[in-house]
């Protein structure tokens, strides 16, 4: 009798095991986010009204809980955000960094197809990372690489009313071309929806700059580099359609240099920049600058100005005149070099362009 009931015992417990297995099985699947029913939406605020990519924002009213999408309606762009954290009343997220500027909609989605839009304004300032040149002439242009430029109006030179022309405009880049101008050097006021941004790049312009070498060499400067002389370069150049190249010999201490034996270049105490582009060699290699009227004087393995540069690519030097004192030992100065230790394994070739002293 005692085995009988405690087989029927364990019949029921296998049974009652069964039966909550298949109950815990049959459980529908979610995606984590909290229950809530797809119902209509009602919105009673979004905080801020106006915000840029990243910002926190605050979703508040009521039957929000089960939103699926978020979507900036300028270019539909979408905002992630986790399901999980929603309320019946409230939910956050943030402004996506792809979000385009300017006033759009944001549409808030649920499961059931539902959705609600709420006005509000992107802050998508015009941002700029890099330039294809610092330096110009009036009709040049100049390629702007950054982000929020396709809705750019507006460019004007700093602490003037001269504007550049817009010639063409994308997200990630804008091309400008550079108008007449009495400024020597300047950044940028660029304008879109979302305001006004100003470069922290500044642009020279070299017509108003003192002119060692553009596409020649400036008035009274010619070449009295060491061993190989330098060489005018048609295919090889920034800016214009010229610079000029110096095969620098291997085994020896070369340098090329920018000679004015008359009258030379009397101290102008408003300069205040001597500004180079300096295309590299096969590898990276170190230029020094000399000047004869420098402390170290003129090809005397003088180092203290040394100038990195990279290899096969044009590299853009901006030098305090206060610091590299060009007028140290007096006025005027008639050599300006760059100098190298070696090559040691080979001939480099080294190309140099605008060489400018800029006000």
């Amino acid at each position: 009798m005692k085995i009988i009931l405690i087989k029927k015992i364990a019949v029921v417990c296998t049974l009652f095991l069964a039966v909550s297995i298949t109950i815990i099985s049959c459980k529908k699947d979610t995606d984590g986010s909290p229950g809530f029913k797809a119902g209509d939406l009602k919105v009673s605020a979004l905080t801020p009204d106006s915000a840029s990519g990243g910002t926190l924002l605050t979703l508040s009213g009521n039957g929000l809980g089960d939103i699926r999408q978020i979507i900036f309606d300028k270019d539909s762009v979408p905002a992630p955000f986790y399901t999980t954290l929603n309320t019946e009343t409230a939910l956050l997220f943030r402004v996506p960094d792809t979000a385009h500027g300017g006033p759009q909609n944001v549409v808030f989605i649920n499961s059931a197809g539902k959705s609600v839009a709420v006005p509000f304004k992107v802050i998508a300032l015009p941002g700029v990372t890099s330039v294809s040149n610092y330096d110009y002439s009036a009709g040049d242009e100049i390629t702007l690489t950054g982000n929020n430029l396709d809705g750019v109006t507006d460019v004007t030179l700093t602490g003037s009313t001269d504007k550049a022309t817009v010639v063409s405009s994308a997200r990630k880049s804008l091309v400008i071309k550079m108008p007449s101008t009495d400024v020597n050097r300047s950044t940028l006021a660029i304008t879109n929806a979302s305001g006004v941004t100003t470069t922290d790049i500044e642009f020279v312009n070299i017509d108003k700059a003192y002119k060692i070498f553009t596409d020649s060499y400036g008035d009274g400067f010619s070449d009295g580099s060491w061993g190989d002389g330098a060489k005018i370069s048609s295919t090889e150049f920034k800016t214009g359609t010229k610079s000029v190249g110096k095969n620098y010999q291997k085994g020896n201490w070369h340098l090329i240099n920018f000679a004015n034996w008359w009258p030379g270049v009397s101290y102008d105490a408003s300069y205040k920049y001597l500004t180079v582009w300096i295309k590299g060699a096969s590898k990276d290699y170190t230029l020094y600058l000399t000047g004869d009227k420098r402390a170290g004087g003129f090809g005397n393995s003088d180092q203290s100005v040394p100038l990195n540069i990279p290899a096969n690519t044009w590299t853009y030097f901006k030098l305090s005149l206060a610091d590299i004192k060009l007028w140290e030992k007096g006025s005027p100065f008639n050599q300006l070099g760059f100098w190298i230790k070696g090559p040691d394994t080979q001939d480099e070739t080294f190309y140099f362009d605008d060489v400018l002293l800029v006000k």
